[in-house]
């Protein structure tokens, strides 16, 4: 079996081009690589086209690599929590693919399956099928770029004639994804929410580096534990457990809350 440990993630990282695609994982600020874009930020590469969950934050996750204007298109679900992305979205300097949040998941499923295309009910009778959807704004504000319109076709399921719109599946040059636990073999482990779109990322990915925060040799693994094998997995960089986390928007109650208390 190949060793697929790497040195730092600076190495995992140095042979992303300008203009190369990717799929990140993380679901809003869970299971983000940041070692990785960290790493990728550090080394200077422009003109990415990413397709993730979300844009991290203004400082953090892939937020940093939208503040110094490294991605030129984003491929995202959702993208309420960064003022620079809305800034630059309606500015005309990002383009944007906005795109249902179950339909991206299995976009990104289904480019690491094999499988070319799928139909879903999702978005029919909406842009996402009928096009329109602003891509990208001219600097005076109006559209230079739409969706198109997407293939429409009915299906009888479950004894019922429905319309189902055509999505194409994704897939990357590269994925860089967030494991709590992995093996040199490239077997990994994710934690709670962070399980959300990082197998997926992975899968789509035709190089696939994965930043964890404990290496284990292989055979420490529990076979039926391991959630994304490491046939999907080409370079691992252990990051250590201490490595930074965030939280997307910190809620707590009260100290007298479920009291009855006023």
């Amino acid at each position: 079996m190949i060793d697929k440990q790497w040195p730092s993630a600076a190495d995992a990282v140095a042979d992303i081009p300008d203009g190369a695609s990717l799929a990140v994982g993380g679901f809003g600020l869970s299971g983000n690589p940041i070692a990785l874009i960290e790493a990728l930020l550090a080394q200077g590469t422009k003109d990415l086209s990413v397709v993730s969950n979300n844009c991290g934050v203004d400082d953090w996750g892939l937020g940093i690599l939208l503040g110094a204007h490294r991605i030129r298109k984003m491929t995202s679900s959702y993208v309420g929590e960064n003022k620079e992305f809305e800034r630059q979205f309606l500015s005309g300097e990002l383009e944007l693919e906005l795109t249902p949040q179950g339909t991206l998941a299995e976009k990104l499923r289904a480019g690491g399956s094999g499988i070319a295309a799928f139909y879903t009910q999702t978005g029919v009778g909406t842009q996402v099928s009928e096009g329109g959807l602003p891509r990208r704004y001219a600097p005076d504000g109006t559209i230079a770029v739409a969706s198109p319109a997407k293939d429409v076709r009915a299906f009888e399921v479950r004894g019922m004639r429905r319309q189902f719109v055509l999505e194409e599946a994704i897939t990357t040059d590269y994925a860089l994804v967030h494991a709590a636990v992995g093996d040199r073999h490239g077997n990994l482990i994710f934690n709670k929410a962070a399980r959300n779109f990082n197998p997926l990322a992975a899968m789509a990915g035709r190089v696939c580096i994965a930043q964890v925060e404990r290496l284990v040799e292989p055979g420490e693994l529990d076979p039926d534990r391991v959630h994304l094998p490491g046939v999907y997995v080409h370079r691992i960089v252990e990051v250590g457990p201490g490595i930074e986390k965030r939280i997307e928007r910190r809620t707590v109650r009260s100290a007298d809350s479920g009291t009855g208390e006023v």
